[in-house]
């Protein structure tokens, strides 16, 4: 089990932290899509901090801090579900893909770090 909770780790790190850093960096694509699903671009900041937090505390996970991996899996859990309810809400499918695969990578790796 710990290769392929170590795999989806690292993949849930590397892509949460690249997003807290789009988002950082106010981004093209970041600008645009939280646009279009009525994001107020002034919450653009919080969510990196969010998605970084859960990158960190995934990695925190990993390394035996295992309360600590679970409440920050948990909160990437909540924060892409809500992420998804926003795309539904607002009717935008065509990028849906990317809150749903980040959705399930940390639904993964809460799994993984729960049965540890």
């Amino acid at each position: 089990m710990y290769p392929a909770y170590l795999a989806v780790a690292v993949v849930t790190i590397a892509i949460n932290g690249a997003m807290a850093m789009a988002d950082f960096a106010r981004a093209d694509f970041v600008l645009a899509n939280s646009a279009e699903v009525s994001f107020p671009r002034s919450w653009i900041p919080l969510a990196g901090v969010l998605k970084a937090a859960g990158a960190l505390g995934v990695l925190a996970g990993l390394l035996g801090f295992r309360p600590i991996g679970i409440a920050a899996t948990l909160g990437l859990v909540l924060y892409f579900a809500a992420a998804l309810i926003v795309h539904v809400r607002a009717r935008v499918f065509h990028n849906i893909a990317f809150p749903a695969t980040y959705f399930v990578f940390a639904v993964a790796s809460l799994v993984f770090v729960v049965a540890r």
